[in-house]
């Protein structure tokens, strides 16, 4: 399962107007972002596609150096239920 990046989001599916799965986020100054949805389809759910989903846009932030505020809950408790992996990137102001 590949995991895409348009503008501002990260998603599975064929194309951004086809998602089956995707997690949203909104700049926020130079060096933060909000992420602010997640959502899988019932086809996909059970399958960690939300997580896969995080890995990827906390890989992204990694890269460009930003910090995430997690508004979304599920990113918010997946972050909060593993610090060892996530505090470097989370927004701690």
């Amino acid at each position: 399962m590949e995991v895409k990046h348009g503008n501002n989001i990260f998603y599975v599916g064929d194309n951004q107007n086809e998602l089956l799965a995707a997690m949203t986020f909104v700049p926020s100054g130079n060096d933060k972002i909000i992420i602010d949805h997640t959502e899988v389809s019932d086809e996909l759910r059970g399958q960690n596609v939300g997580d896969k989903l995080l890995e990827s846009l906390v890989e992204y932030s990694r890269e460009n150096k930003l910090k995430i505020i997690p508004l979304c809950p599920f990113a918010k408790a997946r972050i909060e239920k593993y610090p060892e992996k996530y505090s470097d990137i989370l927004y701690k102001g």
